[in-house]
């Protein structure tokens, strides 16, 4: 038991365990109904309910989709933008306030404005999911850009190196671990933001189906929907964990 626990997987699966008997110890004690409360078969049926219907796969595949397409988005004007306040002087004293004046807008508030700008279609999830993933992921690269010591940059300065060259080698290195630190609550933050976007004016989605959900008292449907929703999230995060780990293997040697 303490060898599986020890590992990641292992862990999970034991974490997963016990909260499937903490539910099923509260669904024993009888203190909430059933059709707000349904023990652990009930809603694993209900999932197999919504695939069997064949509304599972398009939704799944609807909400990855505009999620994917935004992070992305956010993620290259988080890191383009964080490049120039933190390297430019230009960026520093023009780009840099006018970020941070935009930045605590909470951008499931832009929803409605949104849609009024691109409609009920993909466009509109596209852009709200880019701006919830942009902010994360702009705080923490412009944090880890601007905070390269100034040792290093005096050394690269003494051995000759071009701006550029000191950029590639030297700054963006060493602000890796932040820029990684802020895609992976970019990809929280996306999840977020497509759940409450697919709830208004769309017929496709985990979170239009959430709503179908809550507004026809199917909760063992929604609590369904919602684990759904947690495997996708850890899967996104530990691909990017998967994916950075090569390039920010040296962060945690070096603690």
């Amino acid at each position: 038991m303490a060898r599986l626990a020890g590992t990641f997987g292992g862990g999970a699966i034991l974490g997963i365990a016990l909260l499937v008997a903490v539910w099923s110890f509260l669904y024993a004690t009888r203190l909430f109904p059933d059709n707000l409360f349904p023990s652990v078969p009930a809603v694993w049926r209900a999932g197999v309910q919504m695939w069997q219907q064949g509304l599972l796969g398009p939704d799944i595949t609807a909400s990855i989709r505009e999620t994917a397409v935004g992070f992305v988005i956010g993620t290259v004007l988080g890191i383009a933008l964080a490049l120039g306040t933190a390297t430019t002087r230009t960026g520093r004293f023009i780009l840099q306030p006018v970020l941070r004046l935009l930045a605590p807008i909470p951008t499931i508030g832009l929803i409605p404005l949104a849609i009024l700008w691109f409609g009920i279609g993909d466009a509109s999830k596209y852009v709200v999911v880019a701006l919830g993933v942009f902010v994360p992921v702009w705080i923490n690269a412009h944090a880890g850009l601007a905070s390269t010591p100034a040792d290093y940059l005096q050394v690269s300065g003494c051995l000759g190196s071009s701006r550029w060259l000191t950029l590639r080698k030297v700054i963006l290195p060493e602000a890796l671990p932040d820029i990684v630190a802020g895609m992976r609550v970019g990809c929280a933050t996306a999840f977020v933001v497509i759940v409450v976007a697919e709830m208004t004016g769309t017929i496709n989605g985990l979170g239009y189906r959430i709503s179908q959900a809550q507004l026809f008292s199917q909760a063992d449907r929604l609590i369904f929907l919602l684990a759904v929703l947690g495997v996708i999230g850890a899967i996104c995060d530990q691909l990017i964990v998967n994916v950075a780990r090569p390039f920010v293997a040296w962060a945690k040697e070096e603690n």
